[in-house]
């Protein structure tokens, strides 16, 4: 078991811990991670896409790795218009015009917001579980209880006892949602202590507790970010090609045949169900997700 070694890459707001992998001058593509998961994630789809020519970034999202706030005095926010945000500031600080983005999780709704808000700096877009732009509004909606139990550390961390709770125990905590997310997938004990050690971010807390409370109407979001939540409210459509992806055995979203979020994507659109993949798709299927990325990218071609 290897580590993925990375370098400083710095936005306004960010310090970026970023893997880049692949020729400097490849096709470009960020792939985006979720919570509890980091970077490793991607180990096999970074190694698959480099090996074919694409120039790979793998970022440690807000909070996560060694990624670090820059100053004080900014506000630890999780919500999805942050996530997104930071994703263009990458771009910006790589001097990249336009990327494939591919994420699963808060990575594939990084993606997403940046796509939709954005496309003029997107090639392409592979998501996990299609359409992953958070509708607020509807935050006290209840979801069919077998949902909801799946999305039990959203209420925890409403508390200051959920709070307390992920401060004491990140890898436990991961390890749950781990196996309920995933319950085909055989990890093992050093796959989450690899991933753990991004959790030991001084901002990881405050991050994530933000992040949930905001997504369920419980925490007001950074006033930098308005304008791009009041935008998100209207739930913009997806313009660029785009490849979605349902693992079959995803213990938090059933798989789909794509239809329920079709309306979203106005763009080229394929969608794929990953037989016995759970929610960490790109680890537990990566040559699926490879292959996804691969296929956006024709699709873009395409349209050209």
């Amino acid at each position: 078991m290897r580590d993925l070694p990375t370098r400083s890459v710095v936005t306004d707001e960010l310090e970026v811990a970023c893997h880049e992998a692949g020729p400097a001058d490849g096709q470009p593509v960020l792939l985006l991670h979720g919570f509890p998961y980091d970077i490793h994630s991607y180990i096999e789809v970074s190694d698959s896409l480099a090996a074919s020519g694409y120039r790979v970034v793998v970022p440690y999202l807000r909070g996560h790795g060694l990624t670090r706030f820059r100053r004080p005095d900014t506000v630890r926010s999780g919500q999805q218009a942050a996530l997104g945000a930071d994703v263009i500031a990458l771009l910006d600080a790589l001097a990249i015009p336009r990327a494939i983005l591919a994420g699963f999780d808060w990575g594939g709704r990084a993606a997403c917001v940046a796509a939709a808000l954005h496309p003029e700096r997107v090639t392409g877009l592979v998501s996990v579980n299609s359409y992953l732009i958070q509708d607020i509004s509807v935050a006290t909606r209840p979801l069919p209880p077998e949902l909801e139990a799946g999305f039990w550390y959203f209420f925890y961390f409403l508390t200051e006892r959920g709070r307390a709770g992920l401060t004491a125990n990140r890898r436990a905590v991961a390890e749950v949602i781990w196996r309920h997310n995933s319950p085909n997938w055989d990890f093992t004990s050093a796959d989450l202590d690899r991933a753990a050690k991004a959790f030991d971010n001084s901002d990881y807390v405050d991050v994530v507790i933000h992040s949930y409370r905001h997504r369920l109407g419980h925490a007001a979001g950074a006033p930098a970010y308005a304008a791009a939540e009041a935008a998100l409210a209207l739930a913009p459509a997806i313009t660029v090609p785009a490849v979605t992806l349902d693992g079959t055995a995803d213990g938090n979203f059933p798989a789909t045949d794509g239809t329920p979020s079709a309306a979203h994507f106005v763009g080229p659109r394929a969608h794929h169900r990953v037989r016995d993949a759970g929610h960490n798709l790109p680890q537990e299927a990566p040559e699926e997700f490879a292959d996804a990325v691969r296929e956006v990218f024709e699709a873009a071609r395409a349209t050209r």
